[in-house]
């Protein structure tokens, strides 16, 4: 059944590969997925059988191959049933390892695209660490999604890890969000945009901005060296770094999102125009958020 059930979708991938424009997109991978799904409630159903003759043994490859066409065709409400009948499955922690691994790296990335970071990371981290250690295409995958959900928790990834699984394009852009800078930031987005929109994580970068903003702005903190911090000294900071359609309305309106999210500790005075930060730990560590 395993080897059916993978030619099957191989095949449908294949077929859709070779579509015209004029035909619907996903059309022949949704029907290949209702015929993984029968499979998979013919394993689900099978409750009389011994453990050791049991069909729900088979369902989390099922899953997986229902994952990997659902993430094709991007309808990944669909996953939601799938991941929580195998979140309640007895067998949860009998499967293969391989396949266990395979089912945390896609419900990480749909924790990710749902803004669960605290999930994703422990989903997709679990992927990495148990992925085998000479299968670096499958470590590369995990670390595109892991990466970013690590940085949007505060954590920065190592160069020589980004660099030993070829995803050097990072680290760059780790230097822009850590710096502040960004003017660097923004001709990164424009420099990888290709990349980032391929791997399906430009919007999940681009929420990294704000912390960028957060270390900008602590710069300025440290530089002027008090609590009350007027508005107009983080404007000209954020037009310095090419933020030149800023005006004061909308740098507020960053500073007030950024209080909002616990990364500033502090409130707007709008009749001075002044940020008046906490006078402990006014910029907290962003492991201490997550």
């Amino acid at each position: 059944m395993y080897v059916v059930c993978l030619d099957l979708r191989t095949v449908a991938q294949k077929a859709e590969n070779e579509k015209t424009l004029m035909e619907k997109p996903g059309e022949i991978l949704e029907k290949a997925a209702e015929c993984l799904m029968g499979c998979f409630r013919v394993c689900a159903a099978d409750n009389r059988s011994s453990e050791e003759d049991t069909k729900r043994i088979g369902m989390l490859n099922l899953v997986n191959q229902l994952f990997k066409v659902y993430f094709r065709i991007n309808k990944l409400h669909l996953c939601k049933p799938l991941i929580r009948a195998i979140e309640s499955s007895p067998f949860k922690e009998s499967f293969s390892l391989s396949q266990q691994i395979t089912y945390r790296y896609y419900v990480g990335r749909k924790a990710m695209f749902d803004s669960d970071y605290k999930a994703a990371d422990q989903y997709l981290t679990y992927a990495f660490e148990n992925c085998h250690k000479f299968s670096k295409r499958n470590k590369r995958l995990i670390l595109i999604y892991l990466v970013p959900v690590k940085m949007l928790l505060g954590y920065i990834p190592k160069r020589e890890v980004l660099e030993k699984y070829d995803v050097i394009q990072f680290w760059d852009l780790v230097e822009a969000v850590c710096q502040g800078n960004l003017k660097l930031f923004d001709e990164l987005m424009e420099r990888h945009e290709t990349f980032f929109i391929k791997c399906g994580i430009y919007l999940i970068i681009d929420k990294l901005k704000i912390i960028a903003y957060r270390n900008l702005f602590r710069k300025v903190y440290l530089i002027l060296d008090k609590h009350q911090i007027p508005v107009e000294a983080l404007q000209t900071a954020l037009v310095s770094l090419g933020q030149t359609d800023v005006d004061l309305d909308e740098t507020q309106c960053i500073v007030a999102n950024l209080i909002y999210e616990g990364k500033i500790k502090g409130y707007i005075s709008h009749q001075h125009r002044k940020v008046v930060v906490s006078k402990q730990n006014p910029f907290p560590p962003l492991t201490s958020l997550s």
